[in-house]
């Protein structure tokens, strides 16, 4: 069985610390954060993957290789000539690299570890077309639902969840175990999405597709928000007021730093105050300093944007560097 990551995307509600890196491609706790998804197929036996590429795919492409210093092998599918495709445009343009028989899907933005053997078992018992991992969502965070009947055959996917919800509902993790057969209703050479433009026609067609239910106790994280980002380093380190600092960092004994991530080649220096703060790759704080509820990167990274439609009024440059509120 083979592998698809999705690692495409823009990591829009991660800027700035997107500005020189896709989302995949964050560190978290010393590596990449796509390292975990590899990690997690690679638990469960699965050693050929195909990552697709676009927005900065060469930070991926450096941080995952070949695969080899995994245990696996790696390909690649770049999306740079057509554009960003989607999360089924995505297997379309794939369609090549995949082997013709079942196949799982995940996104490269999260940190799992979720049953995925339990998953599979599921799948093959129903003889499913598609077998969507879900995951009860009892704070109601913003994640789309999707209703099951008794059965848990898939109905449809509604809006996000509200607190007025009588029942605690349902969220898709992105794990996804696929027959072959999903490629007769993936719009080809086109942008699509799995949950709008794929799945509902299948349902419709009467095809089987299903769900199977993590567990509460099985672990589920997105890296999609600065403030995620944040709050789940910390809670991967089990420390609230946790400091998780990259190589090569300098910081002045006298600075007072709490709840923050430092990439790599950070300076902090003389009386800096830190406070629920992510400071970017190279960056220095001057002294004196005080900081809170902020993400910092090189101001030079702003002026460089490949994308040029993107807002940066939210930020403010000060001296070398761009401060962005979390």
């Amino acid at each position: 069985m083979k592998a698809m990551i999705l690692a495409a995307g823009f990591g829009t509600r991660l800027f700035p610390l997107t500005l020189d890196r896709p989302k995949p491609a964050l560190p978290v706790l010393g590596k990449p954060l796509v390292a975990y998804s590899v990690e997690y197929l690679k638990s469960f036996g699965i050693n050929d993957l195909v990552v697709n590429l676009h927005y900065k795919g060469d930070r991926i492409e450096t941080a995952l290789g070949d695969g080899s210093r995994f245990g696996c092998r790696v390909e690649y599918s770049r999306e740079d000539e057509s554009g960003i495709l989607g999360t089924s445009g995505a297997l379309d343009h794939a369609k090549h690299l995949l082997d013709g028989g079942p196949m799982v899907v995940m996104n490269g933005k999260v940190i799992t570890d979720i049953d995925l053997a339990a998953a599979i078992a599921t799948h093959r018992e129903r003889r499913a077309l598609a077998t969507l991992v879900l995951k009860p969502n009892p704070k109601r965070e913003r994640f789309s639902r999707v209703e099951t009947d008794a059965d848990r055959n898939i109905v449809k996917f509604g809006a996000y969840p509200t607190a007025e919800d009588a029942d605690e509902p349902l969220m898709f993790t992105g794990i996804q175990i696929l027959e072959p057969e999903i490629f007769d209703y993936i719009p080809r050479g086109v942008f699509s999405h799995s949950t709008t433009d794929v799945y509902p026609k299948a349902i419709a067609e009467g095809r089987t597709v299903i769900a199977h239910v993590a567990g509460k106790d099985e672990m589920w994280r997105e890296f999609s928000t600065l403030r995620r980002y944040l709050d789940l380093t910390a809670e991967l380190r089990h420390d609230e007021r946790a400091v998780t600092t990259g190589k090569n960092c300098v910081i002045s004994p006298s600075a007072t730093i709490e709840r923050a991530i430092l990439w790599d080649n950070v300076t902090i220096g003389d009386d800096v105050t830190l406070k629920n703060v992510i400071v970017g790759e190279n960056v220095c704080i001057p002294p004196g300093a005080t900081l809170a509820d902020t993400a910092v990167v090189r101001a030079e990274l702003v002026a460089r944007d490949e994308l040029a439609d993107r807002d940066t009024s939210k930020g403010t440059t000060i001296g070398e560097n761009y401060h962005f509120p979390i």
